[in-house]
This record gives structure tokens, C-alpha cells and sequence, in this order.
């Protein structure tokens, strides 16, 4: 199983860091062309869009930032988890070795480059065990510069407001008002609202393993997504904080339970760079399907 799973990982890696999804793509092509021609926002999604094609073709990093480096992993009962997570870390090796993964984890103490993607913490695994009979995985590479602007809130505040969908609302504007060009800009907005602290962020980016254009399947959360899109978009925040139409290319909301005592509002922010791929797994490891 090993050498078929690595070789299944290391194509996942590759895929990953170097092409875009689909929904992604389109989502960048719609965008420019609502941008007006000649426009710094334009300019800007059109070198964006040549990134990517050249990262596609050369089968390149898409960023010299190739991120945090985050499986999710759903397994039938029974799965031998250490197997895959023992896989996933050579896998993680050669494709460092290979250049698809920039030398991009540091000691957090002393400042050394592990020059391999290992350590702590390094790659990151969400395991989850379902009823199926094969396995899935996602992968998300997310970069450090999106990630310094994701923000945690806790309601009622006197800027915001209450304990409230409103409060909610007013708390992810602000993100993105804060955000401005930072985080390569368009940007896709993951966010959880309850949990606790460390809860609500693991459950923020899991939105982001969301399509660009989906539903939310909770018709309230459909359409506080839609409304903070449109506000977003009329900010005249645009691509890089340039200007334009094209604040976020997406935003997408789950909830979790909290305690009386907490309200939390999360905000893991992406970069244009939406680098999420996934794939499930045959009997032999060998890739079955791709996810997006």
C-alpha cells in the first residue's frame, strides 16, 4: 500500500500546488472581465491569470509561499491511520525534494529551516472515520501571508453589535475592511460562527474546502454569504487593494455550537492562490477520482 499511496500523494502534492480548480479558474475570468479594461484591477487579474497558466504548464509552484500544509482525511473504520499519516510525510519529502513544495517550515524557537517540510506541526492532519468504503482526501495549501489576516471576534462588541446574525455581518466586513490588499487579494473568506476559540478556526477553513459556487445548504447562511459578497465587491477595496469590483471571489459560512457564556465569529481568509485539491482513493491506493 505504501509505495501506491505515496505515488497517489505525491500526484495530490503536485496538483495541489501548482493548478488552480476549476471553480477557482472561472471564478478569476469572471471576475476580470467585471473589471473595467485598463484598470489597475484588471491589470492585476491579468497577471494573476498568466501565474497560473505559467504554473500549470511548467507544473510550478503557483507561489513562492507554498504554505501550511493541511490533509483532511475521511477512512472506514479499521484504516491503519499511522500507515498514511508515516506515507503522507514522505510523501511531503519528495515532493520538496522535487520542487513542488518550497523549503517553507521553520523551527518556531530556533529559526532553522527544516529544508524538508518536517516538523511539528508539519504537515497537518484531520482525520475523520465514515461509513464508506474508501478513502478521501483533501488537501489545502495555505499561505502565510493570508493567513495573518484572519481574525477571531467575540460578540457583543461596541463597534459590531450583539450576539446576532447583524453582529456577525458587521464583524466579517471589518475583516475584509482590515484585510485591504493585504493577503493577495481577491480573496475567499472562510468562516465559522460559534465554537470555541481553537474550534471555530479549524471549522473557518474547513469552509474553504467548500466549490466557489456552491449552495449552503442553510438557507440563512446562503444568504449572509451573498450579502457579504455584494457589500465586499462594492467596497472599492479590488484585486491587491489596486481598486475595482473584485474585493472576494468568495464567502463561505458554517456554524458550530458554542457555550452560553462565549460567542465566537471566525475569519480564515485565502488568498487568490486557492490552492485545495482532493481525490478518493481505490482499493490499492491508486487515485480514483478527483474531488475538484
Amino acid at each position: 500500500m505504501s509505495e501506491a499511496l505515496q505515488s497517489s500523494l505525491l500526484e495530490l502534492i503536485r496538483r495541489t500546488s501548482t493548478d488552480l480548480p476549476d471553480d477557482v479558474v472561472r471564478s478569476i475570468e469572471a471576475a476580470r472581465g467585471q473589471e473595467e479594461d485598463g484598470s489597475n484591477a484588471s491589470y492585476a487579474l491579468g497577471v494573476i491569470d498568466d501565474n497560473i497558466g505559467i504554473a500549470r504548464k511548467a507544473s510550478q509552484p503557483i507561489c513562492q509561499d507554498t504554505g501550511s500544509i493541511l490533509f483532511y482525511v475521511h477512512v472506514p473504520v479499521g484504516y491503519d491511520q499511522i500507515t498514511f499519516e508515516d506515507t503522507a510525510i514522505e510523501a511531503v519529502k519528495e515532493a520538496t525534494e522535487k520542487g513542488y513544495l518550497r523549503q517553507n517550515s521553520v523551527d518556531s524557537v530556533t529559526g532553522k529551516n527544516s529544508g524538508n517540510n518536517i516538523g511539528p506541526g508539519s504537515p497537518c492532519f484531520h482525520f475523520h472515520q465514515w461509513r464508506k468504503d474508501h478513502v478521501e482526501v483533501k488537501m489545502m495549501l495555505k499561505g502565510g501571508g493570508c493567513e495573518n489576516v484572519g481574525i477571531q471576534y467575540t460578540l457583543p462588541n461596541a463597534d459590531f453589535g450583539g450576539r446576532d446574525l447583524q453582529g456577525v455581518e458587521n464583524a466579517i466586513l471589518d475583516a475584509v475592511l482590515k484585510a485591504q490588499g493585504k493577503g493577495c487579494g481577491p480573496g475567499i473568506l472562510g468562516v465559522c460562527i460559534g465554537g470555541d476559540r481553537a474550534s471555530g478556526y479549524g471549522h473557518s477553513k474547513e469552509q474553504l474546502l467548500r466549490m466557489l459556487d456552491d449552495a449552503n445548504v442553510d438557507e440563512t447562511l446562503a444568504a449572509l454569504e451573498g450579502r457579504i459578497l455584494e457589500k465586499a465587491n462594492k467596497s472599492g477595496i479590488g484585486p491587491m487593494g489596486f481598486g475595482g469590483a473584485t474585493t472576494l471571489l468568495g464567502c463561505k459560512i458554517g456554524a458550530i455550537n458554542r457555550v452560553p457564556a462565549s460567542y465566537y465569529v471566525t475569519i480564515s481568509y485565502m488568498c487568490w492562490a486557492f490552492r485545495r485539491q482532493g481525490c478518493t482513493l481505490d482499493i490499492n491506493s491508486g487515485i480514483a477520482e478527483w474531488l475538484y
